[in-house]
């Protein structure tokens, strides 16, 4: 039973080191070219590891994700907004698992 609450002090601990840290070390600008474009890509490279799996794992079928998928991308390729894509690909997924 104690240590269960052990658990949960040392996942708030380091939980507040990683946002405490860089505010009390980090106070000048960060002037480091490639440190710069790390911490630029760091949002969209997280949101990519959390959606593409739940991309493949949401539909009954893997092959009408992956289709949705390489759709979506097309569509952003070619300067499509956030709106068209994903009605474009739910409509794909939804067409894809009647056939399928």
């Amino acid at each position: 039973m104690h240590q269960k609450y052990m658990y949960i002090f040392i996942m708030f601990f380091v939980s507040f080191l990683i946002r405490v840290l860089p505010l009390t070390l980090i106070r000048k600008e960060i002037k480091n070219r490639t440190i710069r474009s790390f911490l630029y890509y760091v949002p969209y490279v997280t949101l990519a590891v959390m959606t593409f799996p739940a991309i493949m794992d949401a539909t009954a079928q893997p092959m009408a994700g992956l289709a949705s998928l390489l759709l979506g991308m097309i569509i952003a390729w070619f300067g499509g907004g956030l709106f068209p894509t994903a009605i474009a690909c739910s409509v794909t997924v939804f067409v894809l698992e009647m056939i399928l």
